[in-house]
């Protein structure tokens, strides 16, 4: 079977099940769902549920391009292009939005989404009797539910900082008050402790189960969450320890990191899984970054997303970086014409050849959550950190990195300030376009995200742009809930 089998199973998965709601909503009869959770079977389409929203429908779901346009449009690197024409957007992208943002609105209601399907699925799958699920498919199916609870809670805490922490089926007229972000990031590293152990290594998954998470993606996960908290010597142990099990290492090319062929393959720790063409949901980034059909006739693409040409991230990459041709184009021949086209800069990642002139909806190629280079990354800036300084397996980690790259070894002897903006510059280069760059500009701090956006001409970003208001809609509808401090009016 192929390996983009898992993502043939999450399409047809029950999705509708009628106890996954959105916090504020009020749940209908339960009847459907205690009748639903009968067997392992059941276990595995509960769970499909929670990974279809991941990229649930044709477009701006959480990990098909809505990351991209509510967060990091909030950033140097990127900006709404000329077709960008929602006002919320072009909102975030000139650093004037507020609670009202509907982009704000969407972030939050999928995310909530997705943790309402994996507390539904965590408490019903403990329940389905011992003679109609094995032991071990009740473990893998309660640690991937635990697995998305926790990157959903992940990124809802960095993004609003202290939110409802909901870990059951949400009751009728249930008003959950904002917990502390401490109390959050307990809960995230819970779970992921929790899945670490119920998840099985990946070489115990077959072909048809490739994409679920692993023991791996969850210790890799956990690495980051202690690194956003600072806590440098827990998130040096996590990443040493997935170095150490020697599951994963770096492509030899640069460029198979987002090859089709090669999808799911030894460098990717965790990705959203995508599928262009029949019926499936193809990764609409492709389509969003490409030249319009005015640039280069035939490709039609959207070009909504864009570099920020102030923010010189292309003019960073020097000439003999092998990422640059992988992550940037500027020339195209025509699949209409057959003439060749040049223009400024678009990013090019997740382009697929067999999607000419469909890109939007077609691109198969799916998108990194995590993979191992960033793990290397991890491992470099904590063990910089912990020691105040770089130690060697630093300079060998962030070396790894930039010798794939084909560019030369850090400079030895640099202090801990040098280092740390060395690994930041190559988180930059070596994670375009995969939802990182904001996340990496907020936890620096405002005075660092404030500065850095100012010298890229954003001029509007201040202190409070490190989190992002709690939508108000949702304050409106839950009185225990309370807006950030930052953004009170």
């Amino acid at each position: 079977m192929k390996k983009s089998t898992l993502y043939s199973i999450i399409l047809g998965a029950a999705i509708s099940l009628s106890s996954c709601v959105d916090l504020e909503e009020a749940p209908e009869s339960k009847q459907s769902a205690d009748n639903f959770y009968q067997n392992g079977e059941d276990a595995i389409s509960a769970v499909n549920a929670i990974y279809r929203g991941l990229n649930e429908g044709t477009g701006q779901s959480l990990y098909n391009s809505l990351m991209q346009i509510g967060t990091e449009m909030a950033t140097d690197d990127y900006e709404a292009g000329p077709r960008a024409r929602n006002p919320h957007v072009r909102a975030i992208s000139g650093l004037t939005h507020d609670a009202s943002n509907d982009r704000m609105q969407e972030l939050w209601r999928q995310s909530y989404g997705i943790v309402n399907r994996a507390n539904v699925a965590i408490d019903r799958i403990a329940l389905i009797g011992p003679d109609n699920i094995s032991d071990a498919l009740r473990r893998r199916t309660t640690g991937e539910a635990k697995f998305l609870r926790a990157l959903a809670y992940f990124n809802l805490a960095r993004w609003f900082g202290g939110v409802p922490l909901a870990l059951h089926e949400t009751p009728e007229a249930l008003y959950v008050a904002n917990a502390t972000e401490a109390e959050v990031y307990a809960q995230i590293i819970a779970d992921l402790s929790d899945a670490e152990s119920l998840l099985p290594a990946p070489a115990e998954y077959g072909e048809q189960d490739a994409g679920r998470a692993t023991a791996g993606a969850a210790k890799s996960l956990l690495a980051k969450v202690y690194l956003t908290q600072k806590d440098w010597e827990n998130a040096r142990k996590k990443s040493r320890e997935v170095i150490d099990l020697q599951w994963y290492g770096l492509f030899e090319d640069f460029a198979d990191v987002f090859n089709v062929a090669t999808k799911n393959g030894k460098e990717h720790i965790f990705s959203v899984q995508f599928k262009g063409y029949a019926n499936f949901v193809g990764n609409c980034m492709a389509g969003r970054s490409a030249p319009t059909s005015d640039e280069v006739p035939g490709v039609n693409g959207d070009y909504a997303d864009a570099l920020h040409a102030e923010g010189g991230l292309y003019s960073s990459f020097g000439d003999r970086d092998r990422r640059k041709a992988v992550t940037f184009v500027t020339e195209m021949v025509s699949p209409a014409d057959g003439q060749r086209y040049t223009f400024i800069p678009h990013i090019h990642k997740y382009y697929d050849p067999a999607a000419v002139g469909d890109q939007y909806n077609s691109s198969s190629k799916n998108l990194p959550v995590i993979r191992y280079a960033e793990l290397l990354l991890i491992y470099a800036e904590a063990l910089n950190e912990e020691h105040n300084g770089p130690t060697q397996e630093a300079y060998d980690a962030i070396d790894t990195v930039r010798t794939r790259a084909g560019i030369p070894k850090l400079e030895q002897n640099l202090s801990a300030d040098q280092f740390r903006d060395s690994v930041f510059q190559e988180r930059r280069k070596e994670l375009v376009f995969e939802y990182q760059r904001w996340f990496d500009l907020s936890r620096r701090g405002a005075g660092y995200y404030v500065a850095t956006l100012h010298a890229a001409g954003k001029t509007a970003a201040a202190p409070r742009h490190v989190k992002f208001p709690i939508p108000q809609r949702e304050l409106d509808l839950n009185p225990s809930l309370k807006q950030n401090p930052e953004w009170r009016k």
